[in-house]
């Protein structure tokens, strides 16, 4: 019997996940209201159908996958009609907040009489061949194991609600955290007129990072703006860290100066392309 997937929002992560469940028989359904042309477009083209907020609340799964600074909002918007619902749908909460917010969420959701999932989305969007880790917490997470048989990488952890969020923060750290390092250094060199020796050094003695950063840093440009959100709570995750936390406040302040770059005369962009373009030695 196919299952029902609530799935909100239809950004690429979100579209992709979309396509990989219809791919693997489950129905999708989505909220497009106040979406734009191109996200209706994503949801289309993944298979997902139209629907409001109300049969949302009606699916087995409702998969939140927002930008992290909506998490809560959608939440919050989505718990009158979870309380209303005539079944219970696992409300699963995948964005890149910290664990806190993660705790906040799920007392919304449960206090709707929802049974809440903390999750993580560790990897790209889904495409062919590829499917992302899909990392579940909470008492609640078992019941996710069920979309694997629909397209999903889903992997239960041991831990209460916040250990999915804690390991996403972690590795988002480290990721982002070194993408924002690499481009902020090649815009130093550039700057500084050092940035073709940078480049040879980099070839030479960093043989496995230089492709890595070939990879990541151009895909950064679109997505800076997304990521400030996540910076700012891998900020508060570390707060005991008072260092740390410092480091990626400033991280999330390099992401929110590169998305404005990127909407606009993408000067920054332009010279980390351009550094990233030049063969070594040339």
């Amino acid at each position: 019997m196919s299952i029902t997937v609530a799935l909100v929002a239809q950004g690429t992560m979100g579209a992709g996940v979309g396509a990989a469940l219809t791919k693997g028989g489950a129905r999708v359904i989505t909220s497009l209201e106040g979406r734009s042309v191109e996200s209706a477009a994503r949801a289309r083209a993944a298979g997902m159908q139209s629907a409001s907020d109300p049969d949302m609340a009606q699916a087995d799964f409702v998969l939140s996958i927002v930008p992290p600074g909506d998490a809560l909002t959608f939440a919050q918007r989505m718990a009158p009609h979870l309380r209303a619902a005539t079944k219970r749908a696992v409300f699963a909460d995948l964005n890149a907040v910290n664990p806190d917010t993660a705790k906040v969420i799920a007392h919304v959701i449960e206090s709707a009489g929802a049974p809440f999932v903390d999750g993580g989305i560790i990897g790209g969007p889904p495409k062919e061949g590829y499917t992302p880790a899909i990392y579940c917490s909470g008492a609640q997470a078992p019941a996710m194991a069920a979309l694997r048989v629909h397209g999903l990488d889903i992997r239960v952890m041991e831990g209460d609600v916040g250990a999915a969020s804690a390991l996403k923060m972690c590795y988002g750290g480290v990721t982002k955290g070194l993408t924002a390092l690499g481009s902020a250094m090649m815009l130093a060199a550039v700057r500084a007129g050092a940035d073709h020796d940078l480049r040879d050094e980099l070839a030479a003695s960093q043989p496995q990072l230089t492709p890595w950063f070939e990879r990541q840093i151009p895909a950064m440009y679109s997505k800076a703006y997304r990521w400030v959100a996540e910076m700012q709570e891998i900020s508060q995750f570390v707060a005991a860290d008072e260092a740390a936390s410092e480091l990626f406040a400033a991280v999330a302040k390099f992401y929110e100066r590169m998305a404005a770059d990127h909407a606009g005369d993408k000067a920054e962009t332009d010279a980390l392309a351009a550094f990233l373009a030049r063969k070594p030695g040339s």
